[in-house]
């Protein structure tokens, strides 16, 4: 296995665990408005103070892994940095705007109790949270079913080239995955009413979810180069995908929400390397020609650039997952409504 090879595996290892560890973040703060919903509006505030102190130790070292993986396509495979930055430059600008607002919302909320700040700020919590994975999701999207690129390397189309059916199903696919991810994570983090109403939500969204995936993996089939990349047998990955969510509604409903939130991972999990399987060994497909498609080879960095980050990568990356590890074991307990955290 040569190191670039290693060093796409690397950055799927980053965008997974990105949306494994954000993605129940995204989720808490998609159903902010709707399991907070009570006739008395102190309660409410109460309701949604818990929810986002379960997320509050580790939403900002959660996105460090959105930073890594854009800091490592950056160093080691420039041209696929340079061309997709550039052709899906509004769409990311928008999912910067969502995430500052978002964190902005998290320090700020809290600094004044009149209900008219807080719900600015609560809004801040739920774009913020929704329009990330929606439009990473088209992102994604467009990423297997191909662009148009030329010769040059350089992307051609438009903002409304993105918005094609298939990836605008991927976007809502992976914000309701998100949703029903961060609902179990609630269920997993929370104790009382809020933990009923979690259980409840993840119910509701369980169905939707399962509906959603199917036809998504139906439609990369038909609408991707999946057949001439991974053949006519779907996969033990892609099988795995289905399989994953239908044990986590299983478990659910058995109000096993350890074991839930092990299988919504597991599903984030394989459907990224279902995606990623599709590409390789490309990072960007050309939808003009295969001839301009950016790959693993005429995408990188020099050998030696490769060489020089797998040694900082052997280095560093233990640290930092032995660190948040740490981090999730330090605030493990589950929260009450009379929980007063400040996050």
């Amino acid at each position: 296995m040569d190191l670039n090879t290693i060093w796409f595996i690397l950055i799927a290892i980053l965008w997974i665990g990105y949306f494994v560890l954000e993605g129940f973040d995204f989720g808490v703060g998609i159903l902010l408005p709707f399991l907070s919903k009570d006739d008395d509006p102190a309660m409410v505030d109460r309701k949604r103070r818990m929810m986002i102190n379960t997320i509050g130790p580790h939403w900002d070292a959660n996105e460090v892994w959105l930073l890594t993986a854009g800091g490592a396509t950056f160093a080691a495979f420039p041209e696929w940095y340079a061309t997709m930055f550039s052709g899906f430059y509004l769409a990311l600008f928008l999912i910067l705007l969502a995430l500052i607002y978002r964190g902005v919302s998290f320090e700020f909320r809290s600094k004044d109790k009149h209900p008219k700040w807080r719900n600015l700020w609560d809004w801040g919590i739920i774009i913020g949270s929704a329009l990330p994975p929606l439009l990473l999701g088209v992102a994604f999207g467009n990423l297997v079913r191909g662009v148009p690129i030329d010769a040059n390397f350089n992307y051609v189309g438009g903002f409304f080239n993105l918005l094609n059916p298939y990836s605008l199903l991927a976007g809502i696919t992976l914000m309701l995955l998100c949703t029903y991810h961060g609902a179990v994570f609630l269920g997993l983090k929370v104790k009382g009413e809020l933990e009923e109403k979690a259980r409840a939500a993840a119910q509701k969204l369980w169905l939707a979810v399962v509906l959603l995936l199917l036809v998504l993996l139906i439609a990369t089939y038909f609408t991707t180069d999946a057949l001439a990349q991974l053949g006519v047998n779907l996969g033990v990955i892609s099988i795995a995908v289905m399989v994953a969510i239908l044990l986590a509604g299983y478990f659910m409903r058995n109000k096993k929400n350890g074991w839930a939130f092990i299988m919504t991972s597991l599903t984030i999990t394989t459907a990224l390397i279902t995606m990623f399987m599709i590409l390789y060994p490309r990072v960007m497909i050309s939808s003009i020609s295969p001839a301009n498609s950016l790959t693993i080879y005429n995408a990188s960095s020099s050998p030696y650039t490769l060489t020089v980050l797998t040694v900082i990568a052997v280095i560093f990356v233990p640290i930092v997952l032995v660190y948040q590890a740490w981090s999730y074991w330090i605030f493990r307990k589950r929260l009450t409504i009379d929980s007063h955290l400040e996050y």
